[in-house]
């Protein structure tokens, strides 16, 4: 049963998928760990923003709250979230402000224009060589592009010093994909959450 409810966390789906979302959503510690996230990446209305793994979209709504001249795009490889999403995002979705698609990070839609900022909140675990991931959205950022890449460690027993260690992991990933610039911040929660932030240098070397 709890190797069942981590899959569900990790790729939600069906009746329990639903369930899931709708704990992430209205649990207070996840609202108010997204809701920082965001502000920490000083959206401007005319932004164009991208959330990898969206959930049930409270972000994304935060996000279209802030970027109300621009365009907020997400991808989640769950099609229980995207349709929870959408409902808790259907206004802006239907002034196509919002868009969101079913889809994972190795295989990225277009979004056409250059992004200014990209969120992902306790995902980047779970990609596929996390490093050339992080190089492919870097291109996909304009100049000083921002990133936020957001850990809050669910293991049993987490500690300050395993967000400290996980905070780490993500500067060393940002790093070697050729991000700069690069801050941690810290939400004090239980476990506390790190979120590293870093900018796209001006230009996008290889």
């Amino acid at each position: 049963m709890i190797r069942y409810l981590v899959g569900q966390a990790h790729h939600p789906r069906g009746i329990a998928g639903w369930a899931v979302g709708y704990m992430f959503a209205h649990r207070a510690s996840n609202r108010q760990r997204n809701i920082w996230a965001v502000s920490l990446l000083d959206v401007r209305p005319t932004d164009r923003v991208l959330e990898i793994g969206f959930g049930p979209g409270v972000a994304i709504a935060e996000f279209a709250g802030r970027a109300t001249r621009g365009h907020v795009f997400g991808i989640d490889h769950s099609q229980a979230m995207v349709r929870q999403a959408a409902r808790r995002n259907a206004a802006a979705v239907r002034a196509h402000r919002v868009h969101l698609t079913h889809a994972s990070v190795e295989r990225l839609p277009s979004f056409g224009d250059p992004l200014d900022a990209i969120l992902a909140v306790n995902s980047v675990g779970f990609w596929p060589n996390p490093v050339e991931r992080l190089r492919e959205l870097r291109h996909l950022l304009g100049p000083a592009g921002r990133i936020a890449l957001v850990s809050q460690p669910r293991c049993p027993g987490a500690t300050r010093d395993t967000t400290a260690r996980a905070a780490r992991e993500l500067q060393d990933m940002l790093t070697q994909a050729g991000f700069t610039h690069l801050r941690v911040e810290t939400l004090d929660l239980d476990p506390p959450v790190a979120c590293v932030l870093a900018t796209n240098p001006t230009g996008t070397p290889s």
